[in-house]
């Protein structure tokens, strides 16, 4: 016999995905969208429903609404946080954060995108991520927002140059590297990495290569972006050196790009092809704090291929 409950732990669970997808994306944590969820089905199984037309409708709206909440608290948490902030690393190959056929659908999880999205104001980020990642109209953002549609209109076109801005100060536009090809490029530089070989390693990196790392104050590292060939490379091999030596790589999708995992992930290295063959950016998770849910998810997947060396 399907009882009430049970038909709404159903439903629920049939948007859980998008829910989930949304609040990473607003929160750039996976722990607090979890968090978030849970809140969410709080709600719902407290909620009467009798009304509830629109199940999906209701849940993205709630998760919505707690977001916008958390990113609050989370603004002057940010604030006080000790050098660059990255967002939580989550593996995607599973479509845990939902499709990500096409190149825009991967830029709306890449690490890139998410610390440009610090720059917006909470609501103007949920009209970015709800129009940007998932399609809404403005007049259904605006129902989920409680707004009006002219006024979701402008902010989703302040969010939008806002983020333009942002790509336009880095000068970096997303270039697709085919996986093969990449998972190539990274075995032969980090093969040089670790054979300490500067020259090698200078030479597959762009004259701008840009490397920045999310240690939290946890973890000893860069506390400001790294710039520079000369500059990435020498501190990569010390780096790498320090943390990683005798650790186990492995491959896998992290935030809809190619990553490098170091042992049980003990950190997380994004590495950003450029047109030329070369790497022009690097990005690296060390606080063990964010990489807690990747852990989570390697225990429960075969998401990695081992390089060949």
């Amino acid at each position: 016999m399907i009882t009430r409950s049970t038909a709404g732990a159903a439903e629920f669970e049939e948007h859980r995905p998008r829910m989930f997808g949304i609040a990473y994306r607003m929160l750039g944590s996976a722990t607090e969208a979890e968090d978030a969820v849970q809140d969410a089905w709080l709600r719902w199984s407290a909620d009467d429903r009798g009304d509830v037309a629109h199940p999906g409708a209701w849940l993205a709206k709630a998760v919505t609404h707690l977001c916008l909440n958390r990113l609050t608290s989370a603004r002057a948490r940010r604030e006080e946080y000790v050098g660059p902030w990255l967002p939580e690393p989550v593996l995607t190959g599973d479509g845990i954060l939902g499709p990500l056929e096409s190149a825009e659908q991967r830029d709306s999880v890449s690490m890139a995108l998410l610390v440009l999205l610090e720059r917006l104001t909470p609501v103007e980020r949920a009209v970015y991520v709800l129009r940007e990642a998932f399609a809404y109209g403005h007049r259904e953002i605006a129902g989920l927002l409680d707004l009006s549609e002219a006024n979701c209109r402008q902010l989703y076109r302040r969010a939008a140059r806002r983020v333009a801005e942002g790509r336009a100060d880095t000068d970096r536009t997303r270039f697709e590297a085919d996986p093969a090809r990449w998972q190539g490029l990274v075995e032969t530089f980090l093969a040089a990495a670790r054979d300490g070989d500067l020259g090698r390693l200078e030479g597959m990196l762009t004259a701008d290569v840009r490397y920045v790392a999310d240690g939290g104050g946890v973890v000893n590292t860069a506390r400001r972006p790294v710039l520079g060939r000369d500059k990435v490379a020498r501190f990569l091999l010390g780096a790498l050196h320090k943390y990683a030596a005798g650790l186990p790589f492995g491959f896998a999708l992290v935030n809809g790009e190619p990553a490098v995992v170091v042992g049980d992930a003990a950190s997380v290295l994004v590495v950003e092809p450029g047109e030329d063959g070369r790497v022009r950016g690097l990005r690296a998770v060390v606080n063990p704090q964010k990489l807690e849910f990747l852990r989570r998810q390697l225990s429960h997947s075969a998401g990695l291929s081992n390089p060949s060396w």
